[in-house]
C-alpha cells in the first residue's frame, strides 16, 4: 500500500494494534501521545521505535504533509495541535472508528465482539481457537492477549494474520459500533455503562441485525431479548448461550473454582465434555461459550474449539497475578471499570478465603457520574465486612468534563451501607494506606481502566510489600 498514516493517541489500547496491523501492510507509521509527552510508559513507546515507527510531540509537528492520513483516536479533541495541523495542510483525517470499521467491512469474514464487558477476553479467545485451527485470523484487541507475547512482541493487542479473517472487539461507548457489518456479531451482554439503554438497545440491535450470525446471552436480559427479536424476524441465523440449563444452544453447567482456574461442563446438542480453562471466574466460562459459539458459525468444530481454550492464557490486566510477597501478600492486576466487570471480579475473588484491599480507579468523571448509585451497591453488595475499598480521585488527562461526582460521593455511599471505604486525593496516598494495612493472607486488588500505569503501580506495591 505503501501509504503514510499518523496515528494521534498512537500507544492507546485501541490504537496500538491497528497501527500495527497497517505497518505490516507495508505503511509508513508515525504518531504522538499524549503519554509520550508526560513520561508515562516509555518502554512501550521505545519498543515502537524500535520497530521503525516515527514519534512525535503532540504539537502538530509530525503533521507535514497533505499525503498523510490522520488517525484520531475517540479521545481527541479538534483543538489537539496535531488535528489543527492536519487541517492546516489538507491531510486526510478518519477517527479510529472510521479507520477499524473500513478495514472490518472489507474483509470477507468478520466477527465483531460487543458488549458491556467480557469484550477483550471473548476477542482474545476467538483469536486464539481461530489461529489454532489454522485460520490466519488478523485480531485487532483492546488488550494484551498473551498467548501471542513474544520477546520481539510485548504488546500483542494485534494480531498480524491473513486477509481472510478479521476479529475485532467493536465497542459502544462512542457509539461507533454502528459503523460494523459483521459476518458473526457477538453480544455477551448490555447494561449501563456509557449511554442510556434506550440508545444501547437501539445499537446492539441494528449491530447484531446486520449480522449472519448473531451469538447473544441468554443469561442477559437485554441480549436475550435481542435473541427474541431476531428469532421472530427471521433475519438473521442465531446461536445462544447461557451457564446452566435451560434453551440456549451451547451451555455450560457443573462449574468448578480451581486454585489455577475454572472447570465446566460444555453442554451442546451434540454432546457433553468437561472442559478446563486456565483462567478463573465463572464469567471466564461465559465468555469461553461466546468464544465456541462464535467459531463454530465460521464451522470450527466444538471439540478442537474447546481443546484450544484449554490452553488459552487470558489477557493482560484481567485478574492477573503481579506476585505474592514473602509475608504471603497477593497482589492482583484488573481491568474493572464498570458494576458488571467489578462484580465479576470480586465474585472469582471471593470463591476463595482471603481479605481483599481494593484500590479502585475511576476511568472517568462522566461514567462516576451517570453510574454513581450502581457503583456504590455493587461494592456495598460484594466487599466483605473486613473489606477495605480505597479510591483516588477519577482518571482526568484535561478536557472538558462535569467533575460534580467525585470519588468521595461514591465512598460516602458504601460507608452509610456499613461497608470500609475511604476516598483519598491521589494514589501515593492509596499506596500508604494499603501498604500499612496488608497482612498475610490479603489480596490487594489494584482496579481499573484508562490508565497503563496501574501494572506498574501494582508492581511497586508489590516491591514495597
Amino acid at each position: 500500500m505503501n501509504k503514510d498514516y499518523y496515528f494521534c493517541g498512537i500507544g492507546g489500547s485501541g490504537m496500538m494494534p491497528l497501527a500495527l496491523i497497517i505497518q505490516s501492510q507495508d505503511n509508513r507509521i508515525s504518531g504522538s501521545d499524549r503519554a509520550l509527552d508526560q513520561g508515562r510508559t516509555p518502554e512501550k513507546f521505545d519498543w515502537l521505535r524500535a520497530h521503525g515507527v516515527g514519534l512525535f510531540a503532540q504539537d502538530g509537528s509530525g503533521v507535514t504533509s497533505p499525503d498523510q492520513t490522520v488517525i484520531a483516536s475517540g479521545a481527541i479533541e479538534d483543538t489537539v495541535p496535531d488535528i489543527a495541523a492536519a487541517k492546516r495542510v489538507g491531510a486526510s483525517i478518519l477517527t479510529r472508528p472510521q479507520f477499524l470499521s473500513q478495514l472490518f467491512n472489507a474483509s470477507p469474514v468478520s466477527i465483531g465482539v460487543a458488549g458491556t464487558s467480557g469484550k477483550s477476553t471473548i476477542t482474545g479467545m476467538v483469536a486464539w481457537i481461530l489461529h489454532q485451527a489454522g485460520r490466519k485470523p488478523t485480531v485487532v484487541n483492546g488488550a494484551v492477549m498473551k498467548n501471542f507475547v513474544t520477546d520481539d512482541q510485548p504488546f500483542a493487542s494485534a494480531l498480524v494474520g491473513g486477509a481472510d479473517n478479521f476479529v475485532a472487539e467493536v465497542d459502544e461507548s462512542d457509539g461507533s459500533i454502528a459503523r460494523y457489518n459483521p459476518t458473526v456479531a457477538v453480544v455477551s451482554n448490555i447494561s449501563l455503562d456509557h449511554k442510556s439503554m434506550e440508545e444501547l438497545r437501539e445499537l446492539f440491535g441494528g449491530f447484531v441485525g446486520r449480522a449472519q450470525t448473531a451469538v447473544l446471552n441468554l443469561d442477559n436480559t437485554e441480549t436475550a431479548a435481542l435473541a427474541q427479536q431476531l428469532q421472530a424476524n427471521g433475519t438473521s441465523r442465531v446461536i445462544t448461550f447461557a451457564l446452566g440449563e435451560g434453551d440456549a444452544d451451547i451451555a455450560a453447567r457443573a462449574i468448578l473454582p480451581l486454585a489455577d482456574g475454572i472447570q465446566f461442563e460444555l453442554i451442546t446438542p451434540e454432546n457433553t465434555r468437561t472442559v478446563r480453562l486456565k483462567v478463573p471466574g465463572a464469567h471466564n466460562v461465559a465468555n469461553a461459550i461466546a468464544a465456541i459459539g462464535a467459531v463454530t458459525a465460521l464451522g470450527v468444530s466444538v471439540a478442537d474449539a474447546a481443546t484450544a481454550l484449554e490452553s488459552f492464557e487470558g489477557i493482560r490486566r484481567r485478574l492477573e497475578t503481579v506476585g505474592t510477597s514473602a509475608s504471603g501478600i497477593t497482589v492482583i492486576d484488573d481491568f474493572a471499570h464498570n458494576p458488571d466487570k467489578i462484580s465479576a471480579t470480586l465474585k472469582t475473588l471471593h470463591a476463595f478465603d482471603g481479605r481483599l484491599l481494593v484500590m479502585f480507579q475511576p476511568h472517568g468523571f462522566g461514567p462516576l457520574k451517570l453510574m454513581k448509585q450502581e457503583f456504590i451497591d455493587t461494592f456495598a453488595t460484594l466487599l466483605k465486612p473486613d473489606d477495605i475499598l480505597i479510591m483516588p480521585e477519577p482518571v482526568y488527562y484535561g478536557g472538558t468534563t462535569d467533575r460534580s461526582v467525585s470519588s468521595q460521593h461514591i465512598a460516602e455511599g458504601i460507608r452509610s451501607a456499613g461497608r470500609r471505604a475511604e476516598a483519598l486525593p491521589d494514589r501515593d496516598q492509596c499506596a500508604d494506606l494499603i501498604v500499612r494495612e496488608a497482612k498475610a493472607g490479603d489480596r490487594i486488588l489494584v482496579m481499573g481502566a484508562r490508565d497503563d500505569t496501574l501494572s506498574h503501580y501494582a508492581a511497586e506495591i508489590l516491591s514495597r510489600l
